[in-house]
């Protein structure tokens, strides 16, 4: 103090009462013992703050989590194809159909068709079948890239669900019930399993960027299971998720302590408010995105892909190089521990109700391609038998025509059909190139080996190491389940 006379600190420590100085001290070591312990709980000890919330940057939910058995999968990508594919014009051809065209059939159906106005008589499929691979699997001539694949897919032909509209049925499809704000079946597989990946979130929605599906968010919402596990919406061009990008550069020292202090006042937030679980969702998704802006920039760069990968993909050809970039980036993302990734296509692409001659290539040319390519490209990675792929729509289609006043069958189209839809399966322990199930002679009804919704469901939970039973959430006094109160079995039939 002497070396500077005339300071503040040395005024000030003349001017200082000794009720003063002591008061002083206190306030310092306080502050200090204060830091010390806030710092332990930054830095991994068992700081202040640690014992409520762990690890500063992933909430305990969303951990990973014990499975009820030995799991044959450890992620799934969903290929949902909105809208209804025609069951009799993809994969389930019908000789009756052709022999019976155009005959009356629709007081036998009446009560099953959705727009009985428009309705019909019988309708042959306009398309040519083929028999392809060694398991000699039925595919229409719009599918010749996934009549590649047949022998590595488990082709289900006896599903059904219980509506024949667009927004209950696809409830059905994705939350078990036709009801609104119900979890979907990506949040239930991340709250039964938790996340693999810190840095990315664990249920990734890569919806198409012409358009939301019917239902819109709601096909990937998380209902009343805790906000966690709701889907996250990734931009296929562009940036991915919009504002996860730095307004200006940061040296990552400065970033890291302003990270570790906004972590510090989240936590002490939080504490304040227990019993808030949509704040911690909301400070969790911060955390997550912070630790976001590096894992997502390199997770969805299809540059680091050869040129050959993206031509197989179909990237570059204007009608495949959406869902191709999309397949291409589910591929990369359960590479990196992503648990459960959900692509949508535009719109109602597979509401096939009139033109089924042009509409029904189309849809097929603009999905088919990449699917093919990313059953192929999972495969030789090593990736399928770990990666659940699954392939359908909502519902299926009649075997009546619509637009009955017009005799060309390429104008006409097929309504909503509840009681027959298809839908296959690929890795994840099913059986390859196996068929399950039929329909009626016309592919009016699954008539053997039937397959619910919820018995679908049930089935990919098992693959997952899950119990349908037993998964699980207490709501109001009751045992919420993604299969509810419907009876349910797995389709051991289609397992390895």
């Amino acid at each position: 103090m002497n070396d500077f006379p005339g300071s503040v600190a040395e005024t000030s420590l003349h001017r200082m009462t000794r009720r003063g100085f002591f008061e002083s001290t206190a306030s310092g070591l306080g502050a200090a013992a204060l830091a010390s312990l806030l710092g332990q709980d930054l830095y991994g000890g068992s700081g202040l703050l640690a014992a409520e919330t762990g690890q500063l940057a992933a909430p305990p939910d969303q951990t990973p989590k014990s499975t009820h058995f030995e799991p044959r999968a450890s992620s799934v990508i969903h290929l949902f194809m909105n809208g209804g594919p025609s069951q009799m014009d993809l994969f389930d051809p019908k000789e009756e159909l052709t022999r019976n065209h155009g005959k009356s059939y629709f007081d036998k159906i009446a009560g099953e068709v959705e727009n009985p106005g428009a309705a019909g008589a019988l309708m042959r499929c306009p398309f040519k079948f083929r028999r392809h691979g060694e398991s000699g699997i039925d595919v229409s001539e719009l599918l010749p890239h996934l009549a590649g694949q047949v022998d590595r897919i488990s082709l289900v032909r006896s599903m059904y669900t219980t509506n024949l509209t667009h927004e209950p049925a696809l409830f059905i499809a994705h939350c078990g019930r036709m009801t609104p704000g119900l979890p979907s079946l990506g949040s239930w597989v991340t709250y039964g399993l938790g996340s693999e990946n810190r840095n990315l979130p664990a249920y990734i929605v890569l919806d198409d960027p012409a358009g939301l599906p019917v239902n819109g968010v709601q096909n990937w919402q998380a209902g009343y299971l805790p906000p966690v596990y709701q889907g996250t919406r990734f931009r296929s061009t562009g940036d991915p998720v919009l504002n996860l990008a730095r307004e200006y550069k940061e040296s990552d020292s400065v970033v890291k302590i302003e990270r570790d202090l906004i972590g510090i006042l989240d936590r002490i937030h939080r504490r304040r408010r227990n019993g808030q679980p949509r704040l911690q969702a909301r400070i969790a998704s911060y955390e997550l995105a912070a630790r976001m802006q590096m894992a997502t920039t390199d997770a969805l760069d299809l540059s680091q892909e050869t040129q050959a990968t993206q031509k197989r993909y179909g990237i570059g050809d204007k009608a495949t190089d959406s869902y191709g970039r999309r397949c291409l980036i589910a591929r990369r993302l359960v590479e990196r521990g992503v648990r459960f990734v959900q692509l949508f296509i535009n719109f109602q692409i597979w509401d096939n109700h009139t033109n089924i001659g042009t509409a029904l290539p189309s849809a097929c040319r603009k999905t088919d391609q990449p699917s093919a390519a990313l059953l192929e490209d999972l495969d030789q990675r090593g990736l399928l038998d770990s990666t659940l792929v699954v392939w359908g729509g909502e519902f299926g289609r009649l075997p009546i025509a619509q637009l009955p006043g017009d005799k060309n069958v390429l104008k006409a189209g097929r309504d909503h059909n509840q009681n027959a839809m298809v839908t296959w399966l690929a890795g994840g322990g099913f059986k390859r190139g196996h068929i399950h199930g039929s329909t009626d002679e016309i592919g009016l009804k699954a008539a053997d080996q039937k397959v619910s919704v919820h018995d679908w469901h049930a089935t990919i939970l098992q693959q997952l190491g899950l119990h349908h039973e037993e998964l699980y959430y207490r709501r109001n006094g009751l045992k919420e389940r993604l299969t509810s109160v419907f009876p349910a079995r797995v389709i051991n039939e289609i397992l390895a």
